[in-house]
């Protein structure tokens, strides 16, 4: 390991696993809040329309599941990426 915050191609990595893990989990989510609420998550918590427990659970539910999804990913990827790392033999 060169250092602790690793190269750039761990960094390239993790960060398309974040995204895409992040991308998937809110369409996951959003279907999940449809199945148990009966309705389309809101499209704009923002809007004076919105409900404030409907805009609160919504914002917590997806902080919550993206962030968790985002940390799990770039974990795997580096995990994954320093075990290849630790594998190939150095010249």
């Amino acid at each position: 390991m060169s250092d602790k915050r690793g190269d750039g191609a761990t960094k390239a990595m993790s960060t398309v696993a974040a995204l895409g893990a992040a991308f998937v989990a809110r369409k996951v989510a959003t279907m999940a809040w449809t199945r148990v609420t009966g309705h389309e998550p809101p499209a704009d918590p923002e809007d004076p329309a919105v409900g404030m427990a409907e805009a609160l659970g919504w914002a917590i539910a997806m902080g919550v599941v993206v962030g968790a999804v985002r940390v799990l990913a770039i974990r795997a990827a580096t995990s994954r990426s320093r075990r290849a790392a630790a594998d190939t033999p150095a010249s």
